[in-house]
């Protein structure tokens, strides 16, 4: 790999490249982890919600950079036992990160959506990165499950369909986050695959990550407005992160999964249970979802 290849460039590989190229990029990071940044800022969530697209545009801006090969690296939900210097082997040397020759210095950031659900996740943020921002963003919670029923499908993470799934989430995730907290060695493969209903009681979540980060710290964006064929939203991202104006490009829409129309009996049943979490949402958003106008 010459030395001189940037993360950004790396990203434009086909896929298989990419893998292809992991071992190698992870050996030489674990050799030089501590001359290596850490991020800025982070993509949090929601799951299913858009955060792929997200990161793509935000990737497209010349001062801001990602992990090598990478979208996400999980350090502060799944892989916080490996320890900070793993997670610093993921970015790039803090020396190229240098503002030079009229370029501005860049900054780096990474997506890891199980962040906003994980209960620990928050606080191991806050601790690592004192100074770091964070930004969410929301969909409907109702199309959030099924999209990510869809997901896990394909990912042969789930096997029954969406209405059994929606009904066995309860007993599935009984206690999970009661020994997640517990047990920080601990991971939950049905807490972090079949979280369908759960992940979108959103007010929860964001009231956890105010805790410890502080409201100052979180930028929300609503699904509707990222995808508005606009590049609205995005700048107003970009002003939170402190970057100045990016290509001014609309994100494009990636990751998606075809499936069959909900049956309006359920999605009227999931409207309905998402209602009172909704509304405490409104109330510390200061705004109305795009999903209750």
């Amino acid at each position: 790999m010459p030395r001189n290849t940037s993360p950004a460039l790396l990203h434009r590989l086909a896929a298989p490249a990419r893998r292809a190229l992991l071992p190698l990029a992870d050996g030489l990071g674990g050799m030089t982890s501590s001359a290596r940044a850490v991020p800025d800022f982070l993509i949090c969530g929601a799951q299913r919600a858009g955060t792929t697209s997200l990161f793509k545009a935000l990737g497209r801006h010349p001062a801001v950079t990602g992990p090598t090969l990478r979208k996400g690296v999980h350090y502060f939900d799944t892989g916080y036992g490996r320890g900070l210097d793993w997670y610093r082997s993921h970015f790039p040397l803090r020396a190229t990160l240098r503002a030079r020759r009229g370029r501005p210095g860049v900054r780096v950031f990474e997506s890891s959506p199980y962040y906003l659900f994980h209960p620990l996740a928050a606080e191991r943020i806050a601790r690592t990165l004192p100074d770091v921002r964070v930004v969410v963003i929301l969909r409907d919670p109702v199309e959030r499950a099924y999209s990510a029923h869809a997901h896990e499908s394909a990912r042969g993470f789930e096997t029954e369909p969406f209405a059994l799934a929606v009904e066995l989430e309860a007993k599935r995730l009984s206690g999970e986050e009661e020994r997640l907290a517990g047990d920080p060695g601990y991971r939950s493969h049905a807490h972090q695959h079949h979280g369908y209903v759960a992940r979108g009681h959103y007010a929860d979540q964001l009231l956890r990550m105010e805790r410890h980060l502080g409201r100052d710290r979180i930028h929300v964006v609503d699904h509707a407005d990222l995808f508005d064929g606009t590049a609205r939203a995005l700048a107003g991202i970009e002003r939170f992160l402190g970057l100045p104006p990016g290509p001014g490009e609309a994100p494009g829409r990636h990751n998606a999964r075809e499936r069959a129309g909900m049956p309006e009996g359920l999605r009227a049943e999931l409207t309905e249970r998402f209602a009172e979490s909704d509304a405490r949402l409104a109330a510390w958003w200061g705004r109305t979802p795009s999903w209750r106008a």
